[in-house]
């Protein structure tokens, strides 16, 4: 079965069954615009070869940008892709924030949500929105393949490349992982039954690199590295910066300069992301707590002794900063 078909067919599966109000990629009507270019393109190469007046760079630099397709094709393309991870974020933070908390918090949270969303299984949400995030960045890889393809230009790439650095592209983002991890732990705590379903995520925490993995739909496999990139171990306790950048927490903590009890919000708004050099990433970090969760049940041992050493360096940065303030207050 053809993409195009599968991807027509999961949207009328879930448009009835769970997304009706989330925006999907309108992969069909693209192509077709798609495919008017093309007929566009033959006139006018039939045109040009009638008159044998255009050479063939100027044909390939002609359709290289195409006004209509820069039009109809790109403006729309950028809306969909913003509506979709603002969809994504917002559906996997509120079963994320659901599933995490305990005792009144979370009675306090399922109230909250109870009206707006009517009671699913967590594991069949978190699946569904699994599907979702995979099944639009597949339709967007290829409608963008296929204006390349058409265009004989770079432009697709170039847009995803434009996606990535306005964080739109949902296969970056934190809350995926989050989500992973979150069906992985599901799934090991009934004894490794996923339903009948295929997981699409597997975890490797012990090689030298620890890496997550997500096949795709299409089998295209994309990796996830989980190493801190301060200390250059599996990370403890990961916050995701906005930039979608992990890191332990209290390494985050040292590159904004600020300590490990006062959190990443007390970090000044022009702290730079270390990797990417982004300002402003650490208001929005996303603590990564189902992955952390995934950490202490695959990695005990490592997982008690960072902790031990994190509440450590906690208490000695807590004496620093309340003697400094004594200081201040008393004047010596």
């Amino acid at each position: 079965m053809k993409f195009g078909e599968t991807f027509t067919e999961y949207m009328q599966t879930h448009q009835e069954r769970f997304m009706e109000e989330c925006r999907y990629v309108e992969y069909k009507r693209l192509k077709k615009v798609l495919k008017s270019c093309r007929r566009c393109r033959a006139i006018k190469d039939s045109s040009s070869d009638d008159n044998g007046e255009e050479d063939e760079s100027s044909l390939f630099c002609q359709y290289e940008s195409c006004p209509l397709c820069d039009q109809m094709f790109f403006s729309e393309l950028m809306k969909e892709a913003s509506d979709i991870a603002g969809c994504f974020s917002s559906r996997a933070r509120r079963l994320l924030q659901f599933h995490v908390h305990n005792g009144m918090q979370r009675y306090v949270t399922f109230l909250r949500h109870c009206f707006a969303s009517p009671q699913r299984a967590t594991a069949q949400e978190c699946r569904m929105l699994i599907e979702y995030a995979m099944m639009n960045a597949v339709a967007m890889r290829k409608i963008l393949k296929k204006y390349d393809k058409v265009h004989g230009s770079e432009n697709g790439r170039k847009f995803r490349s434009k996606m990535r650095a306005e964080h739109m592209e949902i296969l970056q983002s934190p809350w995926l992982i989050e989500l992973g991890a979150l069906y992985v732990n599901f799934n090991e705590s009934n004894g490794g039954s996923s339903g009948g379903i295929l997981n699409p995520f597997s975890f490797d925490l012990t090689a030298t690199e620890p890496i997550m993995t997500l096949i795709l739909p299409d089998s295209v496999k994309l990796e996830y590295n989980l190493t801190c990139a301060i200390c250059l171990e599996l990370v403890f306790n990961p916050y995701a910066l906005s930039c979608g950048h992990l890191f332990c927490k209290s390494c985050a903590c040292s590159a904004a300069f600020v300590m490990i009890f006062q959190g990443l919000k007390a970090a000044n708004p022009d702290s730079k992301c270390p990797v990417c050099r982004e300002v402003g990433v650490y208001s929005n970090a996303v603590h990564m707590m189902e992955l952390d969760l995934l950490l202490k049940k695959d990695c005990n041992e490592y997982w008690k002794e960072r902790l031990a050493a994190e509440r450590a360096e906690t208490v000695k940065q807590s004496k620093i900063y309340w003697a400094l303030q004594t200081k201040y207050m008393v004047g010596y």
